[in-house]
């Protein structure tokens, strides 16, 4: 089928929902164009295309491809964005004290517990400043905005956990070989105010981390303190009940691994994402499914998903289907397949049988 003739039915369509096509007269398109650009209240916006034109997206009722917008993110969550900074703020003083007593009691549990809070406390403004440029407004040469960033911070967020990590190895390494005498009473009293204050971190980001990466790296940040101060307090009263002091550099090396394992995963993320990969939360197996399902829909190729940021995902799909006539319902059963899966914002480039997709190499 041409592809003037394609244009022509999708202008049409509205009014001439029963009418043949075949036997269309050119000169009533303009009574249904018009009605068209009367719903422009309900149905129809306008959006800059960065070139010089401006491209109207139709909601439901474009031929040649749909957008869907529909940003299920957090960041524009005021209680959240409240919930890290008061997180930062506990986490500052905390990092002051634990620094403070380990300095005088010469613990390097408590040294590296409080290193290992600092970074986490750069984490968290890392985030606020991920939620703050995920709200920033597209322009000519960013016309996704500034989303991608937050994937960039993601990744950001894991090296600076493997830093840590390191940092936490050598210097228990170091005190395992030169063990000094440490005070078991101060370290477990301010590893036990730790327990306090990052369990209440930890409660507090608990109901967003399935919701964005950024948060559950924060939230496997100060789960990962939470542990690593019950490591301090263990150490602790194993010093002071039996003066064996190198039980200290043994749980700080102990914790560091445990706190390597939580970091791959997030590294991996983060790196699939930066690589448009296949968001983890999306199953592209379940959507090949559901598609093959559609009666509407003969075949599909060309499909691509990837992540616009660390809470939105996009995909693009050429469709097949079977009469020109099922357009619209095919369209509305393909996005709600991919909706289900977590894509909200979907690009369908319809064609009908026997077209030569010029994207082979898709």
């Amino acid at each position: 089928m041409p592809v003037y003739y394609q244009y022509i039915t999708s202008i049409c369509q509205y009014k001439y929902t029963h009418t043949d096509i075949n036997n269309l007269n050119l000169n009533d398109m303009e009574p249904a164009d018009n009605n068209i650009k009367n719903r422009e209240g309900n149905n129809l916006h306008e959006e800059r295309h960065y070139g010089n034109n401006i491209h109207e997206h139709h909601h439901g009722k474009h031929a040649g491809h749909h957008h869907h917008h529909h940003h299920p993110d957090i960041s524009g969550n005021e209680s959240m964005r409240n919930i890290f900074i008061f997180c930062i703020a506990l986490n500052l003083l905390f990092v002051g004290i634990e620094a403070g007593v380990g300095i005088i009691y010469n613990s390097v549990g408590l040294l590296s517990d409080a290193g290992h809070n600092l970074s986490d406390v750069f984490s968290l403004l890392l985030v606020l400043v991920a939620f703050r440029m995920s709200k920033a407004a597209s322009n000519r040469q960013f016309t996704y905005g500034y989303k991608k960033a937050t994937i960039l911070i993601s990744l950001l967020n894991a090296l600076i956990l493997l830093v840590a990590v390191g940092a936490i190895l050598l210097e228990s390494i170091y005190k395992l070989r030169n063990p000094e005498p440490i005070s078991g009473s101060a370290i477990s009293w301010t590893a036990g105010i730790g327990i306090l204050i990052n369990g209440i971190t930890t409660k507090l980001l608990m109901s967003g981390k399935e919701k964005d990466i950024n948060v559950k790296g924060a939230y496997l940040h100060m789960l990962m303190d939470t542990l690593v101060s019950v490591g301090v307090v263990i150490s602790g009263i194993v010093i002071n009940c039996t003066g064996w002091n190198q039980i200290d550099p043994i749980i700080g090396i102990v914790l560091a691994l445990i706190i390597l394992a939580s970091t791959y995963s997030l590294l991996k993320e983060s790196l699939l994402m930066t690589m448009d990969a296949v968001p983890s939360s999306v199953n592209i197996k379940t959507i090949e499914m559901e598609l093959n399902t559609i009666s509407e829909v003969k075949s599909w190729h060309h499909l691509h998903i990837w992540a616009i940021s660390t809470t939105e995902n996009a995909a693009t799909i050429h469709v097949v289907i079977n009469r020109w006539e099922d357009i619209e319902e095919a369209k509305l059963k393909v996005k709600d397949t991919f909706r289900s899966c977590g894509v909200n914002h979907c690009t369908v480039e319809i064609e009908s049988e026997g077209t030569i997709c010029p994207n082979s190499c898709c």
